[in-house]
């Protein structure tokens, strides 16, 4: 190393933020993730036995993926190399690559390749890794907050572990941000800071398990805060106010953004308005697309509440229509109605449950014709050929109504929809059971 690079590294070591500063540098000062480096924990032991897998680290952001990737590298002795799959192509995998290979068969010195945000790496970037990792030329640690089983290849993710890392609680990142006052060599201990406890309390909450935002925004904060006479720099909360800003962790096109709005329909199918009104205010907090919500819940007022309350599918389409016309921040109304609407509403899957049985038939039973008496004779020959033959006019008939069977001869008698005895659908199933007889009587149990 020359000496200009070795300046360069001390003042950028320096000048770093204190996040990076404060990282731990052996296992024991890791917060959090106990289940995975705690004592007697599989991971921890591949460490401590020097015999680590290949793997992919998935957590949220500020968990300490990174950290830990380094932390394994020190202890096991590796070469620690480093590649961005935000700015890095095959040709840079391709170059740490032979740079290992000579490592390894010139000092018997393995490689730990670590790539952030793999994720973010087409198939052909993750094609290109998969024979090095498969010889062990280079031992891979992944990095990503997106769930691995939709955004790794299948070769390569088998050829990985995948542990999951939490975020860390809030007592883990009090204990943090205690650990950056008090150090004088990495921290803040000779800035002399101090933090009202309001100010701290907002900052843990905000920072929500994230130890990157937590420790930025106090350095933040600190440098944002005058010494005085006793040279004490008191963080108020109006300067922790000032330093957080907003920090809202949403991503459009990641595993949040699917994972909230999977909450927000799963509580407005188990008739939870309280719940389902929280989820949909985390998804108005991030600026959700309201389009995107508003169609989720015409697709709820029809799978989930169905025919228990068939008034629901038109307050949904006509919330989805107005959404349209007036965006936010108005659409949140809109949005709140029907969301306490349908959670509030009666439920039935009848319907859509029907149609699934009657694909069943459709896909595993012989396709047969259409009965003759439902054909339409719109020809002469159709006509000649018994088109309509026997067909009767409902209308023609007292009440509207006359049985038949309208289904292919294989499947004549055969029944799909089972009305519940719940909301509207009480007198939907009394009408089909005045109409068809036994047919609509309550089914069996094992029906």
């Amino acid at each position: 190393m020359t000496l200009f690079e070795h300046r360069r590294k001390e003042l950028l070591a320096k000048s770093a933020p204190l996040s990076t500063r404060m990282r731990p540098l052996t296992m024991d000062e890791i917060a959090g993730q106990e289940h995975l480096i705690g004592p007697g924990k599989a991971l921890r032991m591949a460490i401590d036995g020097d015999r680590i897998p290949s793997m992919i680290l998935w957590g949220p952001p500020g968990s300490g993926k990174t950290t830990l990737a380094r932390v394994i590298a020190e202890k096991t002795k590796s070469y620690f190399e480093t590649l961005s799959a935000v700015t890095s192509g095959v040709a840079d995998i391709r170059k740490v690559i032979e740079l290992a290979r000579d490592r390894l068969g010139s000092e018997g010195a393995r490689t730990i390749l670590f790539v952030d945000e793999i994720h973010r790496f087409n198939r052909g970037q993750q094609d290109a890794l998969l024979p090095h990792v498969e010889s062990g030329t280079v031992t891979l640690i992944g990095a990503t907050t997106e769930n691995p089983s939709f955004e790794v290849v299948g070769p390569l993710l088998s050829r990985c572990r995948v542990f999951t890392l939490n975020a860390l609680d809030d007592a883990q990142i009090s204990r943090l941000v205690d650990r950056a006052l008090a150090d004088s060599e990495r921290g803040l201990a000779d800035l002399g800071a101090s933090i009202a406890d309001d100010a701290r309390q907002l900052l843990i909450r905000i920072a929500n398990g994230d130890a990157r935002v937590a420790l930025d925004a106090l350095e933040f904060a600190v440098a944002a805060t005058a010494a005085g006479a006793d040279s004490i720099r008191p963080v108020s909360l109006e300067t922790m106010e000032d330093a957080l800003q907003r920090q809202a962790r949403y991503d459009r096109a990641g595993d949040l953004h699917y994972d909230t709005i999977s909450a927000f329909i799963k509580s407005i199918r188990s008739s939870d308005p309280d719940a389902a009104l929280y989820w949909l205010a985390r998804m108005v907090d991030a600026g959700e697309d309201p389009v995107f919500i508003a169609r989720r819940l015409v697709i709820s007022a029809a799978e989930d509440v169905g025919l228990a309350e068939p008034g629901a599918l038109a307050i949904a389409v006509a919330c989805q229509q107005g959404v349209h016309l007036t965006g936010w921040p108005e659409a949140r109304i809109l949005l709140a109605h029907t969301t306490v609407y349908l959670a509030s509403a009666p439920k039935s899957n009848a319907s859509y449950a029907a149609l699934g049985r009657a694909l069943s038939d459709v896909t595993e039973t012989r396709n047969d014709p259409v009965p003759l008496h439902l054909r339409n004779p719109t020809t002469g020959l159709m006509k000649d050929l018994g088109y309509g033959d026997g067909y009767k006019y409902a209308h023609d008939f007292p009440g509207g109504f006359v049985p038949t069977n309208n289904l292919p001869e294989n499947l004549a008698g055969r029944r799909y929809y089972f009305p519940t005895e719940i909301g509207r659908e009480i007198a939907i199933r009394e009408r089909l059971l005045k109409w068809w007889g036994q047919k609509y009587e309550k089914p069996k149990p094992e029906e």
